[in-house]
């Protein structure tokens, strides 16, 4: 039997094309981005140092087997390792030219960090000899010794990186130095024993001075990294899927810490913040790669390595605008430069900020790389949502630096303003967070890819050391999390738990403030403001998406400053406007109290007349700020008892009451406690009279319309008048009344006939015609089962699926998502939160029954949906795919939705 391919060298990329079926993204699945896009690179003519693959399906029969390589997978790794010892003419293990190479992960999506790397495999103590020998360089061979002892310890053994760390701090301060490159060839010896025998106390073995050993040790260390805590955190933040596996690259060493000819650096074909175009980046002279994103040394800005290697700086160059052309997008290259000569070690789809994914996206399309359906594309939903995150409010960061408050200003990697609470462990940070609810800014020396979970449980991340590609710059813009890093003035003392700006001392628990947008940091937490969206590059993109897009974006809004917002934001209609909401206000609250404890007919009238001006007025302030656009306006909904104090609030209030009684001194006191008494008692007898025992399912929408008919007869009143008046302002009035709750034809029939009545009864009385619209809400599955018979007295359709979704499952949301439906996605029983995406299997193919039958009778029926659903980018989609006409929510999300519905037209083309 033929044994499978598990190994393939970088030259072999067609065989592996053929071996997935040609799609590179099968070939990215198996080779694991890292791996792919090295032996991409090996086929249009990049300088790469020769090495190979171990594809993620090895790894994957690695974990299910137990930790059993698949057969045939180490001979084949064997065979690769002799093929490149062939190009080098080194040899692997060789006393006299020994042959390095490095060990890295490579999964199909990029998870910077997450998983384990070992450089300088095939280093022992007769081939650090012979590397002296050549090279002449024993202070860099020993440099290298000790790298591969202390990260095959921390990586492939699991001894904690702080030992090493204290061997090292003792080296510096022994030699009177700061920085680890200070440190002579003497030094480094005497660091590769200790570090010798750190590893032997630890592990109770010596350091393996076989490399085949440490080849095979360090490839299972990659394999079992796969399912690490930081990497399974990472994917569950990232939504990646567990099941992928890690590739694993074995690259021939090159070094950049030879000498002063030599560098190492990682750089951008753009800026990952902003989206501009140029290198950005940082590199290091005479280090090794993690020395530039572990941020232990200062790094420089790339753009002065022209003056240090001006010819691989011109051909670093040439090779990112090479790979932009190829690949089409930003890339995030690493590099080093040894004895001055450039080798490229990876290249992959630059991590960005959602800011500069939109100008990436839109640039790239001005300059003919992507067409325009590809940059929308290319675009998330929850990248959008970015945009949207509140700022500072310019005036609180004036007066913030006015009375030096201004503490401290590193460089702004990932942008948005966070406040909280100052925090030095991960650990500590996620704890606050998740249990006490707290938020938390954590604040470290530089992140390590350990510190993930607390990086995304916090607000924002602050670091003393690191560039604009070091780790906690890399995941902060992945997850939009606002970042501040490389603050020199910063002094971290973490067993103290403390650190110092200056004279400012600041401790764990303290609150401090930093802005992405600036890099600079504050004491104290700095108030907010609602966020600006009119960037130009989002501005062009969302318009290209309102071209493809056939869904309606409308927004659910009950006052006029949301219906300006929702319009600045490029809703084209309100598809919600919760009339009840206006009765809560202050002034209006009372009034409709007065109704609802009317027992006179003529009290009650005198209540709604006395509300008809508020409601005329707001609804008037509606129809100004959209005009020319429709709005849909749904009468009272919610069951009258929710107007009223609460029932056990009111008892004791009573019993307080009473007891003041008793100690009043005057007979003028007293009668004011017996009226307060004799008001709250009305109170009490009418909330116990309206309580029920289900009232989400009692006397509430299209049943209280039908039960007090002249209050929807007061709010229909309201609307036409409102309209009236503006019309007469040269304002274009589009109104739709919506009748809530509906279950039967006949509720719909009856309630219409009386609220028409009336609409006609205001137009006669004004001498105007209105244009409008009366529909109602499908919340109830049996109105989406008869929605043929309710079509006959409906000309739209608005699908409220908070409650279709409630009462189709039948549960109660606002119990539930407390409760046991956390339990239950947690415990995978379902799949999501159906609140929170639209329940495809059920509530779904409701709608599509609804919209069908509906249709069915009135052809142009428009159907929309207005529940929170309505702002969900793959509830969006499914709307898209049942034809409703338009999907409503918050202005906030309108821009979301703009995109998600351009998304779902193109992919179902």
């Amino acid at each position: 039997m033929t044994t499978r391919q598990w190994v393939y060298r970088f030259d072999e990329l067609d065989s592996a094309e053929r071996y997935v079926g040609g799609s590179w993204e099968d070939v990215r699945a198996l080779f694991g981005g890292k791996g792919a896009n090295l032996a991409e690179m090996v086929r249009i003519g990049v300088p790469v140092p020769p090495g190979f693959i171990v594809t993620t399906e090895a790894c994957n029969v690695y974990l299910e087997a137990g930790g059993i390589f698949p057969e045939g997978m180490w001979d084949q790794v064997l065979q690769a390792l002799h093929t490149i010892e062939a190009d080098t003419g080194k040899t692997f293990g060789d006393p006299r030219q020994p042959l390095l190479v490095s060990c890295r992960s490579g999964a199909k999506f990029s998870m910077p960090g997450m998983m384990d790397t070992v450089l300088n495999i095939g280093l022992n103590d007769l081939t650090a000899q012979a590397m002296v020998n050549l090279t002449g360089d024993e202070r860099f061979v020993f440099d290298a010794y000790r790298r591969l002892i202390q990260m095959f310890g921390s990586v492939v053994m699991g001894v904690a990186d702080e030992v090493f760390e204290h061997v090292l701090t003792a080296a510096r301060q022994k030699a009177g130095v700061t920085v680890e490159s200070d440190l002579q060839a003497a030094d480094w010896k005497e660091v590769t024993d200790r570090f010798k025998n750190v590893f032997r106390n630890h592990t109770q073995i010596d350091f393996p001075q076989d490399p085949l050993e440490q080849l095979r040790m360090a490839t299972e260390a990659v394999f079992k990294s796969w399912n690490g805590k930081r990497a399974v955190d990472y994917r569950n933040a990232a939504n990646i899927p567990h099941d992928l596996g890690t590739a694993v690259n074995i690259v021939t060493m090159v070094f950049g810490n030879m000498g002063n000819d030599c560098a190492t650096g990682v750089a951008m074909t753009r800026n990952g913040s902003t989206g501009e175009p140029g290198l950005e980046g940082d590199f290091l002279i005479n280090a090794q790669g993690e020395d530039v994103v572990a941020g232990i040394r200062m790094t420089e800005d790339i753009t002065t390595m022209a003056a240090s290697f001006p010819e691989a700086y011109e051909e670093l160059c040439s090779i990112a605008n090479k790979l932009e052309l190829h690949y089409r997008d930003m890339q995030d290259m690493e590099f080093t430069i040894e004895k001055g000569k450039l080798w490229m070690l990876q290249t992959r789809d630059g991590k960005r900020t959602a800011r500069a994914a939109v100008r990436i996206a839109v640039d790239m399309t001005r300059e003919g790389l992507i067409s325009m359906d590809q940059a929308v594309l290319r675009i998330s939903p929850e990248q959008i949502d970015f945009f949207l995150h509140p700022q500072f409010d310019p005036a609180a960061i004036a007066d913030a630096r006015s009375h030096g408050r201004m503490v401290a200003r590193g460089l702004n990697v990932s942008p948005g303003a966070a406040g909280g609470l100052v925090v030095f462990e991960a650990d500590l940070a996620e704890t606050w967070t998740k249990r006490d609810g707290k938020k938390v800014i954590l604040v470290r020396p530089e992140t390590k890819p350990d510190d993930v979970h607390g990086l995304l449980a916090a607000q924002g991340v602050l670091t003393s050391r690191g560039g604009r590609t070091s780790h906690a710059a890399l995941v902060a813009r992945q997850f939009g999390k606002p970042a501040v890093v490389g603050v020199a003035a910063l002094e971290i003392d973490l067993s103290k738990r403390e650190m110092r700006c200056g004279e400012t001392l600041i401790r764990e628990g303290d609150v401090i403030s930093i802005d992405g947008n600036t890099g600079e940091v504050f004491l104290g937490e700095l108030p907010t403001m609602l966020p600006d969206i009119k960037d130009p590059w989002l501005i062009d993109l969302l318009s290209w998406a309102d071209e493809y897009r056939t869904l309606g974006v409308w927004a659910n809004a009950d006052y006029p400053e949301d219906a300006r917002r929702a319009r600045s934001y490029g809703a084209q209609g309100i598809g919600l406007c919760r009339s009840e909401h206006m009765f809560f206000e202050t002034d209006r609250l009372p009034l409709f109290q007065k109704m609802i404890m009317a027992r006179l007919p003529v009290d009650q009238r005198e209540a709604l007349d006395a509300l008809l001006p508020f409601q005329r007025d707001d609804f008037a302030g509606l129809f100004r700020e959209m005009d020319g656009m429709p709005v849909i306006i749904r009468l009272i909904d919610p069951p009258l008892h929710e107007f009223l104090p609460d029932l056990v609030e009111l008892m004791g209030q009573l019993s307080d009451l009473k007891l003041r009684i008793r100690d009043a001194g005057t007979l003028p006191d007293i009668d004011a406690l017996l009226e307060e008494i004799r008001i709250k008692e009305r109170l009490r007898e009418q909330a116990e009279k309206l309580k029920e025992q289900n009232p989400m399912l009692g006397m509430r929408g299209v049943r209280l319309g039908i039960h007090i008919p002249d209050l929807t007869k007061m709010q229909v009143r309201a609307i036409f008048e409102a309209a009236c008046l503006v019309t007469r302002e040269g304002v274009t009035v589009l109104p739709k009344i919506m009748i809530p709750l509906v279950g039967h034809a006949n509720e719909l029939k009856v309630q219409r006939e009386a609220l028409e009545a009336e609409a006609q009864a205001v137009m006669a009385e004004q001498n105007l015609k209105i244009d409008y619209k009366f529909g109602t809400m499908i919340e109830l599955p049996r109105a989406a089962l008869t929605a043929d018979q309710i079509a006959e007295y409906a000309e739209f359709f608005s699908y409220g699926t908070n409650d279709l979704t409630q009462t189709t499952y039948g549960i109660s949301r606002d119990d539930a998502e407390s409760g046991f439906l956390i339990e239950y996605v947690g415990k995978g029983i379902l799949p999501e939160n159906p609140f929170a995406t639209l329940d495809e299997d059920g509530v779904v193919q409701l709608m599509k029954i609804g919209v069908d039958k509906g249709r069915s009778v009135r052809p142009d029926l428009e159907c929309g949906i207005c529940g929170e659903h309505g702002g969900d980018p793959r509830s969006i989609a499914l709307c898209h795919s049942l034809g409703l006409t338009y999907v409503s929510c918050s202005p906030f999300r309108v821009p979301i939705a703009r995109l998600a519905a351009a998304h779902a037209a193109l992919r179902k083309k």
